[in-house]
């Protein structure tokens, strides 16, 4: 199941779990920890957390929800930030994620919603925590099945890396037109000579299709996928999929897309997906930018400078960042909807 960040108050998270950011002694606190005590009943969860505390830092523990719409609260205890600690914060700061995410999977949770753990009064750079939480959370989806929401409650607690954010807010202004203007994206001089160099069969006309270096290894030329372009949109993913030697489970993970969605997908039937879970399949077979023009266009889309969403997507590909959980914070930053989940 996919990571999702949302912009909400996490008490009225609807999830299996959701995490309190908590102090060791699991005494009601400040912030994120005093607005889920008041919203639970301060006297029921403090009797709660009394039978569980104390708990060491990088640790967690959980209890009932009580009045919160969730089934259980999971408290997990971060560090308070050091400078001269860095490497050991680090770890701490994983290690609560980490044994968050075993408790709720230990307790039959589907699903899980986490804040930004010691972002707040425990001084932690928010875009330093932002990245550990990413880390944590990827490293257990790759081997679980679990919905996972990271929830920010206002814009000044989502801070991204000032360099990552320079170099797409320079490529936006750049590529990006206020227009509702229909024309096609002309490719960059550096992709249409790539193309040209790598694969210069696969031009039909003057549009560019789905090209591909060659791999000897592949089951199937990359080339052969624009033969026929009545072909089902499933029928053409899944033959890509076998082209790029990748499984079914890798690729849906890798693109943040629910097993059901991916299954629905792939039995075809006459259904399309969206345009966001098309791009994100791109992403998690790690096309080129042509070979992501051919697959939208099989569905009836296509990239546009227009659309401040595909201008963010486009960076990412060209750059060949194709890290979906990094490319959806940029896109959660400018208000953009999410590729996958």
């Amino acid at each position: 199941m996919p990571f999702t960040i949302v912009r909400q108050d996490i008490t009225k998270m609807e999830a299996d779990a959701i995490v309190n950011a908590a102090n060791t002694a699991l005494q009601m606190g400040g912030g994120v920890c005093g607005a889920i005590f008041h919203a639970a009943g301060v006297e029921e969860l403090q009797a709660a957390c009394a039978a569980a505390a104390p708990i060491k830092t990088g640790e967690a523990a959980i209890t009932p929800a009580f009045a919160l719409p969730a089934k259980y609260i999971i408290h997990a205890a971060g560090p308070v930030y050091s400078r001269l600690h860095k490497r050991e914060c680090r770890e701490l700061l994983r290690s609560a994620y980490v044994e968050s995410l075993k408790l709720a999977q230990e307790n039959g949770c589907e699903s899980i919603a986490f804040p930004l753990i010691s972002s707040g009064i425990y001084g932690y750079p928010k875009d330093k925590a932002l990245e550990v939480a990413r880390l944590a959370i990827e490293e257990f989806l790759a081997g679980h099945e679990m919905q996972v929401y990271l929830v920010i409650f206002d814009r000044s607690a989502f801070v991204l890396s000032k360099s990552l954010l320079g170099s797409v807010e320079s490529y936006i202004s750049e590529h990006y037109v206020e227009s509702r203007g229909g024309r096609k994206r002309e490719l960059l001089e550096v992709e249409e000579l790539a193309l040209r160099e790598e694969a210069p069969s696969a031009f039909y006309g003057d549009v560019p299709m789905m090209a591909a270096p060659q791999m000897a290894s592949a089951p199937q030329e990359i080339d052969d996928l624009v033969k026929n372009l009545d072909e089902p949109f499933s029928d053409a993913l899944l033959r890509l999929i076998d082209a790029k030697g990748r499984t079914d489970v890798e690729v849906y993970k890798k693109a943040n897309i629910d097993r059901k969605l991916f299954s629905k997908i792939r039995t075809g039937k006459g259904y399309t997906p969206k345009k966001p879970t098309i791009l994100a399949l791109a992403v998690a077979l790690e096309l080129t930018l042509p070979e992501t023009d051919g697959l939208l266009e099989r569905a009836g889309y296509a990239l546009s400078h227009a659309s401040k969403f595909d201008v963010i997507v486009e960076y990412f590909i060209i750059h060949r960042k194709y890290n979906i959980f990094e490319i959806n914070e940029v896109l959660f930053q400018y208000d953009q909807p999410l590729l996958g989940a």
